[in-house]
């Protein structure tokens, strides 16, 4: 039985989770971490990983930014591996994970739907066959609550579109300010924030006289818990290293 800690277990996202893993017979959640209130939850709740008083097999991360160090730390010091499904880190948050991943299993994604992962192969076989005859948009709806922008899915889809493209693309957030036309090496990234949109993301292809769109929409955040708990099981007994939603699929 696989023992599981979920942190940021108060939020929705966490909530999902447990809920997730009630329903299977592998694992089970020892405790959450969380340093709001967690009201209903069925679990003991500690504000840090180093106030858990038994080390869970790998734990979940669904929590912010902010609380990566305490992570990593714990998760070095331990062996614990942790799956990182939080959004939003800086570029020396994400060096500090490619640091730690040398020394202990770690897990991320900006995604956990099998969807999106079909998604993304689709866009960079179509990068790779269109070429530069046509311009990429990148467009992603959420939640009025999401406080990153763009989603760390849409960053995705767009580093994985990159590695297709000859010459070199490069991200524009925003073309108010400047008044010019849209150049061969850009792909355009949109963010809409509004009511509960689960998730959209889009991929646009715009060419002369067609346009080719390939489109993902979630409809509840369970399908990100349940791969999220996928990819936990996934992790146990792995050598150190960064692992993702590739090597998942490829060991299925």
């Amino acid at each position: 039985m696989v023992k599981i800690a979920i942190s940021g277990i108060g939020g929705k996202m966490g909530r999902n989770v447990l809920a997730s893993v009630a329903e299977r017979s592998d694992c089970e959640v020892l405790c959450g971490i969380d340093i709001c209130s967690a009201d209903g939850i069925s679990v003991p709740v500690y504000k840090t990983p180093a106030e858990m008083p038994e080390k869970p097999d790998v734990i979940i991360d669904y929590s912010h930014p902010d609380s990566l160090d305490a992570l990593l730390e714990y998760a070095q010091a331990t062996g614990t591996p942790v799956l990182l499904a939080t959004t939003g880190y800086s570029e020396a948050q994400q060096a500090k994970i490619q640091q730690a991943s040398a020394n202990v299993a770690l897990f991320a994604s900006g995604n956990m739907s099998l969807g999106i992962q079909l998604l993304m192969a689709l866009a960079k076989k179509a990068a790779a066959v269109l070429g530069n005859r046509f311009d990429i948009e990148i467009i992603e709806k959420h939640h009025n609550q999401k406080i990153d922008a763009p989603s760390g899915t849409a960053l995705m889809l767009a580093n994985a579109i990159c590695e297709e493209t000859d010459p070199p693309k490069h991200l524009v957030y925003d073309r108010h300010s400047v008044r010019k036309k849209r150049e061969m090496t850009e792909i355009g990234m949109h963010s809409v924030r509004g009511g509960t949109i689960v998730g959209e993301h889009e991929v646009l292809f715009a060419g002369p006289d067609e346009c080719i769109s390939l489109t993902h929409s979630a409809y509840s955040k369970r399908v990100f818990a349940e791969g999220s708990v996928n990819a936990a099981v996934f992790l146990i007994g792995k050598k150190p290293g960064l692992y993702n939603m590739t090597d998942l699929l490829a060991e299925s």
